[in-house]
């Protein structure tokens, strides 16, 4: 009884640190391509930002994941938090003294994203120890929830107020959360250690991934997804302003529309695992994205793409709760670190490359090309996934 006590505060005060971490990271998410775009409108090096962050998931999530099975994760996690703390206050800094650059951006933005391969998987691969696998679901969902509310609800119209205030503030409220998120994970007692195999071979973890069809289907299939989405959220910024028309603010509160979508994803997510199978919920998502980015090419109208927006969040939401409880309740402790780092490459790794591509489609094409080139994309990946997903 007591144990289970002491577990659930445990939840509880990662639970407090996922809320904080996720208010500040959705601060800088709003900010970052709004600085950006003040210092340049240069659709590729506007796009280059996201993709300095999204690059470290393609050089180091592999070895990220081997080092995650054979660390102290919790650890970990607070110590990464710690130096990205002090990475974004650095940024802060230069933004007030006002020789803030493109390339200081960038530097910035890599280091954040290779703080992310560490402790990301860190902390996916943590929960298990911590919440039985029967409530996994539950503990997932929460987090999202949190997410949703923290990260893209109210931190997006914050963080654009916070920029329009003063440029460094939005950057300063998010190491100022890390440091708090670190002392939160901190406090948690000592989750019991991964079993250290006696050579790490991150082989096994690529190979566990590809043997299981359903889990490598939804690897795949999102991979190959961010590419494009990514590619035409890149450069969603500049979208806003010269596609609807949008300033600052506008652009805050439209973010918003994600989380709306978002909360109804959460509330509703356990509900309908209850009522209809994985494939259908999973396939479903897919037809979601799809119509997303077509409607998104189409209009230029804020409401309708709002609207859409508020369907994609519920997407995203469900689909995250789905696969993030399926991997954690199937894949091996021992390996859970470098499975999930697997998933990540693929998924994060497709995010990086469309974020790359995608100033490029926009510089060359306009800023609804991207949009036109994923809705095709989107088109065979429904094609080619339809039937692997009936297992799911």
């Amino acid at each position: 009884m007591r144990a289970r006590i002491s577990a659930r505060f445990d939840f509880h005060k990662l639970w407090t640190a996922s809320a904080v971490s996720n208010l500040g990271d959705g601060v800088t998410i709003a900010a970052g391509p709004l600085l950006v775009a003040q210092l340049t409108q240069n659709p590729a090096l506007v796009a280059g930002a996201p993709f300095m962050q999204q690059l470290p998931w393609l050089l180091f999530a592999l070895l990220s994941g081997a080092y995650v099975d054979r660390v102290d994760r919790r650890k970990l996690v607070v110590l990464v938090n710690v130096l990205r703390g002090l990475v974004l206050a650095i940024l802060a800094v230069t933004i007030a003294a006002d020789v803030v650059s493109i390339p200081i951006v960038y530097a910035t933005y890599f280091l954040l994203g290779l703080g992310e391969t560490f402790a990301d998987t860190a902390s996916a691969a943590l929960l298990p120890a911590i919440v039985p696998k029967e409530k996994l679901a539950s503990a997932n969902a929460k987090l999202m929830a949190t997410f949703t509310i923290s990260n893209q609800f109210a931190a997006k119209p914050l963080g654009a107020w916070l920029f329009a205030a003063a440029a460094a503030l939005p950057f300063a409220v998010d190491a100022v959360s890390f440091l708090i998120a670190a002392a939160l994970v901190a406090a948690v007692r000592k989750a019991p250690a991964p079993e250290k195999p006696r050579k790490t071979n991150i082989k096994e973890g690529v190979r566990w991934l590809m043997n299981h069809r359903v889990l490598r289907t939804l690897a795949t299939t999102m991979g190959v997804a961010n590419v494009v989405f990514c590619a035409a959220f890149a450069i969603f910024v500049l979208y806003v302003q010269q596609r609807l028309g949008l300033d600052e603010i506008g652009y805050g509160v439209l973010l918003t529309t994600f989380a709306v979508g978002g909360l109804i994803g959460t509330a509703i997510a356990a509900r309908l695992q209850t009522r209809f199978p994985a494939r259908v919920l999973l396939r479903a998502g897919l037809i979601v994205e799809t119509l997303t980015h077509l409607i998104l090419a189409v209009t230029d109208n804020w409401l309708v793409a709002g609207t859409i927006l508020v369907v994609f969040g519920v997407h995203t939401m469900v689909w995250g709760v789905i696969v993030v409880t399926m991997r954690q309740r199937v894949v091996p402790d021992s390996l859970l670190g470098r499975v999930t780092s697997v998933y990540m490459l693929l998924d994060l790794g497709g995010a990086a490359l469309g974020s790359l591509i995608g100033g490029l489609i926009a510089q060359a094409l306009g800023v609804t090309a991207p949009f036109w080139i994923a809705a095709g994309v989107m088109v065979l990946i429904c094609v080619a996934a339809w039937r692997p997903l009936r297992e799911a």
